[in-house]
This record gives C-alpha cells, structure tokens and sequence, in this order.
C-alpha cells in the first residue's frame, strides 16, 4: 500500500494496524502527518478552541513500594522524608485551588503498603463532606490494583467503593508503555499491562470516566509504542455504548534528571520536538475513537506544545498549580493562568476552560493569579 493510501485510511474511518504505524512513523513526512492530523481534529472537535483545565496535582503520600526505574518522587517505608499529606494540608491546598479557580484535586501517591481501602473512602468522604462541590480525578489504575491486591478483593468492588466515597474519575497514570517486557524492566512493581487495562475496562463498565497516557523514549521499541496505542484502542472499543470510557490521551517523554534509568542503566531522553510532533500526530491517528488529544507541554515546553495543537492536539490539559512527580525528573517548565491562554491565541486558537468532562467552564472573574513558588 503507498503511504498516500495509508494516510488516507484514517480519513475514511478505519484502524491502522500497528505496523501501518510503525511504518507511518518511519516513513511520512511531519507536515503530512500534520495534516492528516489536524484534519481528524477538526472532524472530531470542529470548533478553533483548544481547551484547559485548572487543578492541582496533590499527593497522598510518597511513600511507595514499586521501585519505579524514572521516579524521583517517591520515598521507601520508614525514610526520614515519608509523608501521608494531612486533611488540615488538604484544606489549605483545596482553598487556595478555589482562590486560582480551580475545581478539581488530581489526586495520587505511591504504593503505601499500610493504606488500604478504607483509607482512601474515608479521605474521599471527608474531602466531599468538606468541599462538596470538589471534584476528585483520583488515584489510577496502579494504585486501584495495589488496593485490590492488599484487599483481596476485585477492582470492581474498590471501584465502586471509591465511586460511592466520592471519586469522580480515573486518570490514566501509570501506564508508561503497556508492554511487560518494557514494565518489567521499568516498573517492575507495579501492575501488568493486562491488569492496567483490566482496571479500566471495570471502570468503563461502572461509567467511570477515564483517561489513558503514554511515557516513552526510555527503552522501549518503536513497536511497542503501537502496540500500546493499539490496546488502549482496543479497550475503547469494548465499552459499554453509554459509557464515555477513555475521555483523553495524553503522551509525554521520559524525563530523566537523576533517575535509576539515567544514572544506572545510562538511558537519556532522546525524544526530539520533530518526534513529539510526530507521536501526538500519530496518536490522532491511530486512536479514532477518542475524542481528546493532550499536549504535554509540561514536559516539552510552550513552543512545542503550540506546534502540537496544529498536529491532532486540542487540548493543553492543567496550568498545574501542583506537580512533584514529573518535575522531580527534571521537566522545567511552567504556566499561569494567563500564560496559557495566551500561548494558546498565540498558536491561533480560543482558549476553552473546561472541566474533566470536557464541559465549558466559565472563566471565574474573581480568579487569583497563581504564583508560581515549587
């Protein structure tokens, strides 16, 4: 098949295979994956606006018994620096959210081998019983296992227990390239790729609205990111018909500054801006059933991020009032309220408050600037 044919197949509605992929990716131009992209964006979200969230990353603890090879953040049981945060640390960082106009805790930790599900129903309701209009994008699919596992009970039952504490949606950590030999190496104490996608096919079935993600350029092939596109694709499929299931996608690069997998085992970051460019293009591409497309200009900086929103991204996620996790790896940059907006006209583009569901939010005209200071 030419690649001409082959970039026409998204167009016309149909899956690209994973080594239509792969192929793509090697061997299209950047301005035609560009093109076809955008094309796709605009038949899936017609209007000229990109949308933006304001939230907070807050943590749960750092404590965590994964042993992740890229993270920075987090501490063993026992280290002098461990936390569990405070609900009196909650309250000041739920109120201050509200004073930049935020709405929503992204809310996630480690894997604490100590906290198990009565733990976090009984933070999620005190949480809501605090600030009932908080919304709680909390924990992920990780984390979900690692309760069920503590508990010995499914995902399903944490699931629902969590929903009836309070939880409003799945975010879609953990992922990192759903293939085990990658995991293995990687994560190796965290979920499968099977169990990840397990935790979400539950959670689409309960109407759990979720999102999925992607960190690559570590050690993972070129083929095994398709194949992951392929299989959260494939997940997508299989929800129910009145369920949104995954809502967004959202790729960002490894971040290595002082990680296991730098100093260890020597793997850098190599992702270039034309890749990323290529990887968000792809991603429109090859995930058809998904609405939303992130940029993660945390991790690749404004210019780039820009350049994405004419390549299939519609959407530049939070000014993250809060972030640790991505940060401690060394991702420099970050945004205000009025930085994003404007960077967004800048690209030629509305800028679109909204909320986890993708709904139009009004922007609050008594909002505070945030100050940036972590």
């Amino acid at each position: 098949m030419t690649l001409a044919k082959l970039l026409d197949k998204p167009l016309q509605g149909e899956f690209l295979s994973i080594n239509e992929g792969v192929r793509l990716f090697h061997e299209a131009s950047t301005p035609d994956l560009m093109m076809i992209a955008n094309e796709l964006r605009f038949k899936k979200n017609p209007a000229k606006e990109i949308t933006w969230i304001i939230d907070r990353n807050v943590n749960t603890t750092n404590v965590c018994i994964a042993n992740c090879k890229f993270c920075n953040f987090y501490r063993i049981p026992g280290h002098t620096e461990a936390y569990i945060t405070s609900i009196d640390e909650y309250k000041q960082k739920i109120e201050e959210t509200f004073r930049y106009g935020g709405e929503q805790l992204l809310l996630q930790g480690g894997h604490h081998p100590d906290l198990g599900l009565s733990f976090y129903a009984d933070l999620f309701r005190e949480l809501k019983r605090l600030y009932p209009k908080l919304k709680l994008h909390a924990l992920g699919p990780p984390e979900i296992a690692h309760i069920s596992k503590l508990e010995n009970v499914s995902h399903t039952k944490v699931l629902e227990v969590l929903l009836d504490a309070g939880m409003d949606s799945l975010p879609g950590a953990g992922a990192e390239i759903l293939n085990d030999r990658v995991r293995r190496m990687i994560s190796k104490g965290k979920c499968s790729g099977k169990e990840w996608l397990d935790v979400m096919r539950a959670a689409h079935q309960l109407g759990i609205t979720t999102s999925a993600t992607m960190m690559f350029g570590h050690i993972e092939t070129v083929e095994e990111r398709f194949e992951h596109l392929s299989l959260i694709r494939q997940v997508q499929s299989e929800k129910p018909e009145s369920a949104k299931g995954f809502i967004a996608f959202i790729p960002w690069p490894f971040q290595d500054e002082g990680t296991l997998l730098q100093r260890v085992k020597g793997v850098r970051n190599q992702v270039t801006a034309d890749e990323y460019i290529r990887m968000i293009a792809l991603s429109r591409l090859m995930l058809p059933n998904i609405d939303n497309i992130q940029v993660s200009w945390l991790t690749v900086g404004k210019e780039v991020a820009q350049v994405c929103l004419h390549a299939g991204a519609n959407d530049m996620g939070s000014i993250m009032i809060e972030e640790n996790v991505v940060s401690a790896a060394g991702a420099p940059h970050r945004f205000t309220s009025k930085g994003i907006q404007e960077s967004i006209r800048m690209a030629g583009f509305e800028p679109v408050l909204r909320n986890q569901q993708y709904q139009r939010r009004e922007t609050p005209v008594t909002m505070e600037e945030q100050v940036i200071t972590y």
